[in-house]
């Protein structure tokens, strides 16, 4: 048997949910990158505290989804996994790319890029690769990417927060 692993490329569509409307009086934009597990539309509830009118928050969706357990009835999503990890990293940046041209986002506005557990590596990847300005940067309960290197962020002048719990088996 003469077993080949071949690779093509495609367009897509997906979806990315936003809350909040961006106005003038919007102080700061939210692109905020969910973890595993979570759509979209409902990790966007964890941001329903804040000012509206001051708070235009985007939510991108990871696009792989799948059925989540015990019962397989809710779906959840994940944004990268171990296997072929390169060229989904480079599809994730492009459809970030697409949700940052649909949005036209005005520059004199506060960027914060938050990144939730998965949505960590995702978040930072694109802060480097994209060479993101951003007002300031979150990463909530997530790892580094090991590719990674303080060199990747040398242009960025911004105030990093990085929450994490002592007991978390996963970092």
């Amino acid at each position: 048997m003469n077993l080949e692993e071949k690779e093509i490329s495609y367009t897509t569509t997906n979806s990315y949910a936003t809350l909040n409307s961006l106005t003038s009086h919007t102080k700061n934009i939210w692109f905020v990158c969910h973890g595993m597990g979570y759509l979209s539309r409902y990790f966007l509830r964890y941001f329903s505290g804040l000012n509206a009118h001051e708070n235009y928050i985007i939510a991108p969706q990871a696009q792989s989804k799948y059925y989540i357990p015990p019962k397989f009835k809710h779906v959840g999503s994940s944004w990268l996994t171990k296997e072929n990890t390169i060229n989904e990293t480079e599809n994730v940046m492009r459809y970030f790319d697409a949700v940052f041209e649909a949005e036209h986002l005005p520059e004199d506005k506060n960027l914060i890029v938050l990144g939730y557990s998965q949505g960590v590596s995702v978040a930072m990847r694109y802060v480097a690769k994209r060479k993101l300005n951003c007002s300031q940067l979150v990463l909530h309960s997530g790892g580094i990417p090991k590719e990674l290197t303080p060199e990747d962020f040398e242009f960025l002048n911004t105030k990093v927060t990085m929450i994490y719990g002592t007991e978390d088996e996963y970092l």
